[in-house]
C-alpha cells in the first residue's frame, strides 16, 4: 500500500457480531499499485502522474477527491473564496497530524503545502534558506518534496520596506537593504522562523459552479531561518497563520473588500477538510462569543461547564481554538476533573503509563469492547451552546495490543482546543461578530448559495479586528515582534507518528 497519505489509506476493519474480522485493502487514485495498473492497461502515461511527494501530488489528491465527491458549494461567483487548487484540506500524519492545504504563490505560480494555523498570524514559506527543513534524511522525506520560494524568480514579488504599515520591526531594518525583518517565536521550545517580509500574488478562486480566478497581493514571510519543530516535521513547507492580526491573510483579504471578515474550517473524520474565506456559516449553527483580549486578541472562548458521560462538572475556563495543535491541552484543575471523571466511568482495564505515548489515560481494547460505552465529552459554551466532542479518544496500535486513549494532554501554560475536538464540525471564525460558530457537518455536503451574503465593497468591510494582535513590544526599542499564542510540542507528533493509527473511534463504533 501507498502510505504517503495515511488518513485515506487505512486497512478497513469490519467487526461482525460473531467477532470475525474481514480486511480489504484500499488503494488511492495515485498509489503505486494503481499507477502500475494504469500504465499496463494504457489508461495513463507516465506524464499524467504527479511525482510522489511533490506539492503537485498532494494538490492532485485534493482535486481528485473534490471531483469524486461532486462537491459544489455555491451557484454564483459572489461567495467565499478558496485557494486556486480548491478549498480541500488534508490531515497528514507524517507532518505532525495537522491539516494542510495547497497554496500557489507568485508568477509563475509555485505551490506550497502549508499547515493551517488559527493560533498564529503570519503566513510564511521557506525562502532563500540558510536554515530550513531538510529535504532528505528525515521521517517525512520519503513522503514530501520541499518547495522553496525565490522572490527573484517571481515577476510579481515586491519587497516590503521599513515604512510599510505591517513592518512591526522597522527599527531593526538595515539601511543598506531597507528590507523589513520579521521574527516569529512560538511557545514550543526553540521553535521560530526568521526572515524578511515580502508581497506577492496569492492565487484564489471563488467557490461554486461559476468559478472566478482571482489574484490578491498578500504580505508573508520569506522564511530564511527556521528552528525547533519546523526542522523535524512540523510545517516543513510553511505555515499559514489565520489569526486576528492585520497581517494574516483573512485580514488582508477582508480589508481589500474581497471577502467578509470571516472564514470557516471543516474537519472531516476521514482526514479531509475544507477552508472557505468569507464564510459566515449558517443560521442554524451554534455560537459563542470570543473572549477578546485587547492586547493580544485571538480565538479564545469561555466554557461554562463540562459533561463527561453521566457526570456534570460545573466550572468555567477559557480555551483557544487552535487548528495548529493536533490534540487538546487542558490545565489543572480542568484536566484532572475531566480525566478522573472519564476514568471512573470506563469499563476497560487501564494500561500502565508508557513514555512513548503522550496520553495519560489509555485502556486495553478487546473483541468484546463496546465503543458506545466509552464516556462522551461535551463542552457547554458561554451562551449555553453545546459542543459535543465526536472524537475525545484516539485508537492506536502497538505491536501486540490495541488501545484507546483519552486524547487530552495536561498543559502547564494554557487551555487549547485542538483539531481532534473539532473533528466532525464546520467551525466558523467570525471576526465581524467576534463569535465562534460550529455545526455538525459532512465536509462534502452541498450548501445553498443563499446562506452566504454577497461579497462586500471594500469601503464597507469592517477593519481587521486586531491591528497589532499577537505582537510583543520590545522593552528596548519599542518595536513589535510576532509571538504565537500556542505550543506545538514536537515530541507529541513524533510519539503519535510512531504508531499506526488504526481507526478513529467513531469509525470503529459504527462497525460493532
Amino acid at each position: 500500500m501507498d502510505h504517503s497519505l495515511t488518513p485515506l489509506l487505512l486497512l478497513i476493519l469490519v467487526y461482525l457480531c460473531d467477532g470475525r474480522i474481514f480486511s480489504f485493502e484500499m488503494h488511492h487514485r495515485y498509489s503505486d499499485r494503481v499507477r502500475k495498473w494504469s500504465h499496463e492497461t494504457g489508461r495513463a502515461s507516465p506524464g499524467d502522474w504527479p511525482l510522489k511527494g511533490s506539492v503537485d501530488y498532494y494538490a492532485a489528491l485534493l482535486q481528485h477527491d473534490r471531483a469524486l465527491r461532486g462537491r459544489s458549494t455555491l451557484s454564483d461567483s459572489d461567495g467565499p473564496l478558496s485557494f486556486a487548487d480548491g478549498n480541500s484540506t488534508i490531515r497528514l500524519t507524517s507532518l505532525g497530524f495537522l491539516h494542510y492545504a495547497s497554496v500557489k504563490l507568485g508568477t509563475p505560480g509555485m505551490k506550497f503545502l502549508v499547515a493551517l494555523d488559527t493560533g498564529s498570524d503570519l503566513f510564511w514559506v521557506p525562502c532563500e534558506c540558510s536554515r530550513c527543513a531538510p529535504t532528505d534524511g528525515t521521517t517525512y522525506a520519503s513522503d514530501f518534496e520541499l518547495s522553496i520560494y525565490n522572490p527573484k524568480i517571481s515577476s510579481t514579488s515586491k519587497k516590503v520596506d521599513c515604512n510599510h504599515s505591517l513592518c512591526y520591526r522597522h527599527n531593526k531594518c538595515l539601511e543598506t537593504s531597507n528590507e523589513c525583518p520579521y521574527m516569529v517565536s512560538y511557545v514550543s521550545a526553540e521553535t521560530s522562523t526568521t526572515g524578511v517580509l515580502v508581497q506577492d500574488l496569492l492565487h484564489l478562486t471563488t467557490e461554486g459552479s461559476h468559478r472566478e480566478v482571482l489574484k490578491a497581493y498578500v504580505t508573508f514571510g520569506c522564511g530564511r531561518v527556521q528552528t525547533g519543530s519546523f526542522l523535524d516535521g512540523a510545517a516543513p513547507n510553511g505555515l499559514f497563520g489565520l489569526g486576528m492580526d492585520k497581517i494574516s491573510v483573512p485580514s488582508i483579504l477582508s480589508s481589500e473588500g474581497l471577502i467578509r471578515n470571516s472564514f470557516s474550517m471543516c474537519f472531516g473524520q476521514d482526514g479531509i477538510g475544507r477552508i472557505s474565506f468569507g464564510d459566515l456559516g449558517s443560521n442554524d449553527q451554534q455560537e459563542t462569543p470570543f473572549s477578546v483580549n485587547s492586547f493580544h486578541p485571538n480565538y479564545t472562548v469561555i466554557s461554562t461547564g463540562l459533561r463527561v458521560g453521566m457526570s456534570v462538572i460545573d466550572t468555567d475556563f477559557t480555551a483557544l481554538f487552535d487548528s495548529g495543535t493536533s490534540f487538546t491541552y487542558l490545565m489543572d484543575p480542568i484536566y484532572t476533573m475531566l480525566s478522573k471523571s472519564f476514568h471512573s466511568q470506563v469499563r476497560e482495564k487501564r494500561r500502565p503509563a508508557d513514555s512513548r505515548i503522550p496520553f495519560e489515560y489509555c485502556y486495553y481494547m478487546s473483541p468484546e469492547s463496546n465503543a458506545s460505552l466509552i464516556p462522551s465529552v461535551t463542552l457547554t459554551m458561554k451562551g449555553d451552546g453545546q459542543f459535543f466532542v465526536y472524537e475525545p479518544v484516539l485508537v492506536i496500535s502497538t505491536q501486540n495490543e490495541l488501545l484507546y486513549c483519552l486524547a487530552v494532554v495536561k498543559s502547564t501554560e494554557l487551555n487549547i482546543i485542538g483539531q481532534n475536538f473539532m473533528t466532525g464540525y464546520r467551525v466558523v471564525f467570525n471576526r465581524e461578530k467576534l463569535t465562534l460558530g460550529w455545526k455538525k457537518f459532512d465536509c462534502y455536503d452541498i450548501e445553498e448559495a443563499d446562506k452566504y451574503p454577497p461579497r462586500p465593497n471594500a469601503t464597507h468591510v469592517p477593519p481587521a479586528v486586531a491591528a497589532g494582535v499577537g505582537n510583543v513590544s520590545s522593552h528596548g526599542g519599542g518595536h513589535k515582534e510576532y509571538m504565537s499564542s500556542f505550543a506545538k510540542p514536537s515530541q507529541l507528533s513524533q510519539a503519535v507518528s510512531a504508531y499506526l493509527i488504526i481507526l478513529q473511534i467513531l469509525a470503529f463504533n459504527s462497525r460493532l
